[in-house]
């Protein structure tokens, strides 16, 4: 059966990555698109079903993450959780397991599942955030817990625009340049953070009920256009108090690309690994790749902010 909290009875019509999306289930993070009505034909379809079906389509591929339908079909399984399904990069279906966190779902949904669907649908989704300095997108990419979104925080705090957390999607522009779809206006930051920023976190949500980590809007800094992408830049520890940015070597540009891209263990799962070598070689020729080291200890995103911009002004790491 499905949960009654994840099913609306009307359909409304949200704008995220470029997309826009007709839903059946409650999607608060996402800004509507015009006034949310579903009178104009939407990019893509989110809906509910009963997990029993999809779940007996996956056990008959002896696979939690499979290729169905002659490849125009993707499901997979979070346990205790749901089964998600992608039809050919245009349908998506949630089938929530019974008990499963209504909530929890969602978070997957807007995650995991949408991860996913970018790729289908030919965006590159890189592991960061991105903000807008002097016109153009620059993004943050690393491993979890580098201090990517309070990176982008601090940028915020400083006056400049957010365009996306915890996933860039980078489409490719007019003029064949990578480009920034924003997502949505939301970032997601541990209590930590905010105490480092002087944002007191009691009017925000978690993310998830047992954590730290809060969702806090952003709309009135949140850039809703397409913007170019400039540069990208991998967060990363220092062994001690060193902090500076560095460009990076053509083979390293790749790499960063390859390595931090959304959910990567999936696209052999979706059959996409010659996609993800073209599209990720074709951002790394185009865009400013670099460096940005942050020490062990300490918090420091105002500073490794600053730092950027400065290297930035320099034109020490443009392509």
């Amino acid at each position: 059966m499905i949960d009654a909290a994840l099913a609306e009875r009307t359909t409304t019509v949200h704008r995220a990555f470029g997309l826009r999306m007709a839903s059946r289930i409650p999607l608060p993070e996402l800004p509507l698109s015009g006034d949310g009505t579903a009178e104009e034909a939407a990019d893509v379809t989110i809906g509910t079903a009963d997990p029993g079906p999809l779940r007996a389509e996956l056990e008959a591929a002896g696979s939690n993450f499979s290729l169905t339908r002659d490849g125009s079909r993707f499901l997979f399984l979070i346990p205790e959780t749901a089964v998600f399904c992608i039809d050919e990069g245009r349908q998506v279906t949630v089938a929530p397991l019974p008990g499963a966190d209504g909530e929890k779902v969602r978070v997957y949904l807007l995650g995991t599942c949408l991860g996913a669907l970018l790729m289908i649908r030919g965006l590159l989704p890189l592991h960061g955030s991105a903000v807008v300095i002097g016109g153009r997108a620059y993004a943050f990419v690393g491993d979890s817990g580098a201090g990517k979104s309070t990176l982008a925080a601090a940028f915020v705090g400083m006056g400049h625009r957010l365009v996306s957390d915890d996933v860039v999607a980078v489409a490719a522009g007019a003029d064949g340049g990578p480009v920034v779809m924003p997502a949505y206006p939301q970032q997601k930051l541990w209590r930590e953070s905010l105490d480092g920023l002087g944002i007191h976190a009691a009017p925000y949500r978690t993310i998830y009920r047992e954590t730290e980590k809060f969702a806090v809007p952003v709309a009135e800094s949140f850039f809703a256009e397409p913007v170019p992408l400039a540069g990208v830049f991998e967060l990363t520890r220092s062994d001690g108090e060193a902090m500076g940015v560095s460009p990076l070597p053509v083979l390293e540009r790749l790499r960063v690309m390859l390595q931090h891209t959304y959910r990567h263990a999936l696209i052999p799962r979706l059959g996409l690994a010659d996609w993800h070598f073209r599209a990720a070689s074709g951002i790394a020729s185009r865009v400013s790749v670099g460096r940005l080291w942050r020490p062990l200890a300490g918090f420091t995103a105002r500073e490794l902010a600053e730092t950027l911009i400065r290297y930035n002004q320099r034109g020490e790491l443009r392509a």
